[in-house]
């Protein structure tokens, strides 16, 4: 750790954090949710919104995959998304979706500023997002893909918007 110059976890939970929330909606597998934690983390996002069938830690499969970052990542439970975004609203959140529909914008194509408090809602692995939960978005993000299949995992579609959106808002002077 005292190599990498890597944070312990009393200094990471009192971190100034990046105000992203991530929300999993009804996520099935417990690896991708390790790993979503473990890129949290990464990037020292403010929270994950663990909503309807996924499952919380403490698990051993999501303890497989996370390595620790259940540990640091502040994480609540809802039993419905919907709740869950109302709450993210009441706190000023902007809601974005990351699904592929017929309203969905480029991932490119979404520039909000670093002052934005933004909560990022993720599906299920075969369904996607609930389209009840489209209602409460202001936007739905798309990652662009050019190859023949047009899906990603979910935990690598995490990994890909939390760094395009990172990576374009220079979050660097403000950590």
């Amino acid at each position: 750790m005292q190599e990498l110059n890597r944070m312990t976890v009393e200094e990471f939970k009192s971190a100034d954090k990046i105000p992203i929330v991530i929300v999993l909606d009804n996520i099935r597998s417990q690896n991708n949710i390790g790993s979503i934690f473990r890129t949290a983390d990464s990037f020292r996002l403010q929270s994950i919104f663990l909503c309807g069938i996924t499952a919380t830690p403490p698990h051993r499969e999501i303890h497989k995959t996370a390595l620790g970052a259940t540990e640091t990542v502040d994480w609540q439970y809802y039993s419905d998304t919907i709740d869950a975004l109302y709450h993210l609203k009441s706190q000023g959140f902007i809601i974005a979706a990351v699904e592929q529909t017929h309203k969905s914008i480029l991932l490119p194509d979404f520039s909000p500023s670093a002052e934005v408090k933004l909560a990022l809602i993720f599906g299920n692995e075969v369904n996607g997002v609930d389209e009840k939960v489209f209602n409460l978005c202001e936007t739905i993000l798309e990652i662009p893909q050019f190859g023949t299949k047009h899906s990603l995992n979910v935990s690598v579609a995490v990994g890909i918007v939390i760094w395009d959106i990172i990576s374009r808002r220079n979050f660097s002077g403000r950590l």
